[in-house]
């Protein structure tokens, strides 16, 4: 059994290349005592994996000549280990491969739910959903009636956050880079006002949007974004800090914040954090989400593209804008 991987060749300057990794064919080993094979069907897309590919950070640095790593769903198909079966759905860091040969350390079975589709625990019911869930409701506390603002509303959070905050009872005003994306979010994701940060003056669209000023603000660009909505925040204003993506390939210093001293006066603040952080209460989060999509009251979109060998030009789309929700790679078919 041959084995496809993307073993990172260089440190990426800017956006990700097709020379910043090799393509390698390997022989999967035999498992030994406790080890699972699982065939990856689907590899998460997301934007720290070009912070994993640059520099040490929250995780150390992927090794030059390692397997770029992920986080995938997949299908053991061999099982050594009595906590898995043949057949078992399974997610966890799989790397941009094709198989993965694990002690099945930090791999999780899935349930399979009728009606929930395999993609769902890469969006709502995975990391995605988490980060989304913990992020507005733990960190920013919302209270109903307060204005929440979310930069990159149509990417894989940004779009479960706007749904979260609707259900809260916020006006939700949402950041994007095309009008197609404010088509989805306003008129299928009920979001109250949209703007196009490419196309429309921010500061005064944010003005009109947000009337009353802005209580919370889910962070995922930074940059002039940031800078602009700092200028119309309430007192007592909350940043989730989820992600900083406008800075992730800057191949020059990007300009520093300038209004950062308005969360003295509006006695604000600002909070970074990791999904990691809520891994013990994931499943709290996961029953939540599950309930509000059975209900149909959340919704999501994944943008599913195909081929691992052209997963280093794929990604590069998380930086364009070149997505809507959820980015994923399929490497192979789901089980039948």
């Amino acid at each position: 059994m041959q084995n496809k991987q993307l073993k990172l060749a260089a440190r990426p300057n800017g956006m990700f290349k097709a020379s910043d990794f090799n393509l390698v064919v390997e022989t999967v080993p035999e498992l030994s005592d406790g080890q699972v094979l699982v065939q990856v069907i689907y590899l998460s897309l997301d934007p720290t994996q070009r912070i994993w590919a640059q520099t040490d950070s929250y995780l150390p640095a992927v090794k030059i000549g390692a397997t770029m790593r992920s986080f995938g769903l997949g299908v053991v198909q061999q099982s050594k280990n009595d906590h898995f079966n043949e057949g078992d759905i399974v997610s966890g860091m799989t790397g941009w491969q094709d198989y993965l040969v694990s002690d099945g350390k930090g791999l999780e079975k899935l349930p399979r739910i009728p009606g929930v589709p395999l993609d769902a625990y890469m969006g709502p019911l995975g990391m995605t959903g988490i980060t989304a869930y913990y992020g507005l409701l733990d960190i920013a506390a919302p209270q109903t009636g307060e204005t929440l603002v979310v930069s990159g509303a149509a990417g894989a959070v940004g779009s479960i956050v706007c749904q979260i905050g609707k259900l809260k009872n916020l006006r939700v005003v949402g950041i994007a880079g095309s009008d197609d994306k404010l088509e989805w979010l306003t008129t299928e994701l009920g979001v109250d006002a949209g703007i196009n940060y490419k196309t429309e003056n921010v500061y005064k669209a944010l003005r009109k949007a947000a009337p009353n000023g802005v209580d919370i603000y889910f962070e995922n660009v930074g940059g002039a974004l940031l800078d602009v909505v700092l200028t119309q925040l309430n007192i007592g204003a909350r940043i989730p800090l989820c992600g900083y993506i406008s800075a992730y390939t800057a191949t020059e210093q990007t300009p520093g914040i300038q209004n950062l001293s308005v969360l003295i006066s509006k006695r604000a603040k600002i909070q970074g954090f990791l999904v990691l952080d809520y891994y013990d209460r994931a499943l709290e989060a996961v029953q939540e989400m599950a309930s509000w999509m059975a209900q149909g009251k959340l919704s999501y979109k994944t943008d599913i593209r195909q081929g691992l060998e052209h997963t280093p030009t794929i990604i590069n789309d998380l930086f364009t804008g070149g997505n809507t929700g959820k980015l994923l790679v399929q490497v192979s078919p789901e089980p039948s």
